[in-house]
């Protein structure tokens, strides 16, 4: 063993989980953002260290909300790697990039004998990694629906922070085995053409999918936490894996200026040439350097310290990094456009960045919030200060 094994995890797992799966070191996140950018650099190296999305997101649930039973069944062999999951949140009816409009209903359903049955009910797509034939269960986000005539007086509250926002707190994670009634894999999704085999985005129909109490993550309610808990260090290891795919990218355009001629001389000697060098070295720096800054402002003051800069990489990082591949494509002409080439498909899967997480328009409006925030607060200080 290379000990290359479940690293994203930051501390050793529970005493109740096999100890061998926990990881051989604990990094911080921003050491383990280093390993994502080699990483980036292949198709193939997240799944050879188990470190692939969704299952790094799902797993971090599971571990920090999942009971012992849901951990025991779903997580061990998540984190042995014999098996591969999903996480169904985007829906095709609905804009999804304002969550609270996520309509696949989670109805629940009260016996007499006092055992409760949730029915799902819905659509979602670009439910990532769903094609993959090893992938057993799901994770989805859905919205309560107490309206059945047996749940009038038995509505559970939703606990903690969510109770403060009834907007946040009407959504549920519930845990879906994939081969449960009523799951349909209703049709696999290209991105620009290619299909992500055997990983895969799909469109996954659930029709009177029946699940007990069991199947909740943490409780009614609770989707809206669950869901932003996945997404602070999942934004490093995105961006760092695009600053890989694009530092690969750059050296293939490096060997490529040096190595063919147009015009008489190298094409590394035309002046286009050489702006594009430069800008690329540049863009690919500052999306290295800025998302290292987020992961250390993780790991000094968690996700919530953060979100400013998590916001910030999240539309910033994907356009530097896109930026350095498409002009990688532009210096190999025609080949840069072939599967002869990797930027091709690093271009799709880069520009799919700018979407998948939530849109650019999405982080780029959290940003000014904050930033407004921080000004109205220091302008309050000083007009203090002069009185």
């Amino acid at each position: 063993m290379l000990g290359l094994w479940n690293l994203f995890l930051p501390h050793s797992l529970p005493s109740h989980l096999p100890r061998e799966l926990s990881p051989s070191v604990h990094l911080s996140n921003r050491e383990y953002g280093i390993l994502c950018e080699t990483m980036g650099r292949s198709i193939l190296a997240p799944e050879a260290c188990n470190c692939s999305a969704p299952d790094t997101g799902n797993m971090e649930v599971l571990l920090k909300f999942g009971t012992k039973e849901q951990q025991q069944r779903w997580l061990v062999p998540l984190l042995d790697g014999t098996i591969r999951s999903s996480f169904l949140m985007t829906e095709p009816d609905v804009a999804s990039s304002d969550a609270t409009n996520i309509e696949t209903k989670l109805t629940k359903i009260c016996a007499e004998n006092g055992k409760v049955v949730y029915v799902l009910n819905g659509k979602k797509w670009w439910s990532t990694g769903a094609m993959d034939p090893r992938c057993k269960f799901a994770l989805v986000l859905a919205r309560m629906d107490y309206t059945h005539p047996s749940c009038k007086a038995n509505r559970t509250e939703p606990l903690g922070k969510q109770a403060q926002d009834r907007k946040h707190s009407d959504h549920t994670v519930i845990l879906v085995p994939i081969d449960t009634p009523g799951v349909h894999l209703a049709r696999a999704l290209t991105v620009f053409g290619y299909d992500d085999a055997p990983h895969g985005h799909a469109e996954v129909h659930l029709k009177d999918v029946q699940l007990d109490a069991a199947s909740l993550i943490l409780g009614e309610g609770r989707g809206f936490e669950i869901a932003q808990s996945r997404l602070g260090p999942g934004r490093v290891h995105h961006c760092m894996r695009a600053v890989g795919q694009a530092a690969r990218c750059f050296e293939h355009m490096m060997e490529r200026a040096l190595g063919r001629e147009t015009f008489g001389k190298h094409l590394w000697k035309h002046g286009m040439t050489q702006e594009m060098i430069a800008d690329s070295a540049a863009d690919l720096e500052a999306a290295r350097l800025l998302t290292l800054s987020c992961a250390a402002d993780i790991d000094e003051k968690g996700a919530k310290g953060a979100r400013d800069k998590i916001a910030m990489i999240k539309f910033a990082v994907a356009e530097l990094a896109h930026r350095v591949v498409d002009r990688a494509v532009q210096v190999f002409g025609g080949a840069g456009v072939s599967e002869d080439f990797p930027m091709a498909r690093l271009l799709a899967g880069l520009r799919t960045l700018r979407i998948a997480d939530g849109p650019d328009a999405v982080h780029k409006r959290t940003l000014a919030l904050l930033e407004v925030k921080k000004a109205l607060h220091r302008i309050s200080l000083d007009s203090r200060s002069r009185l």
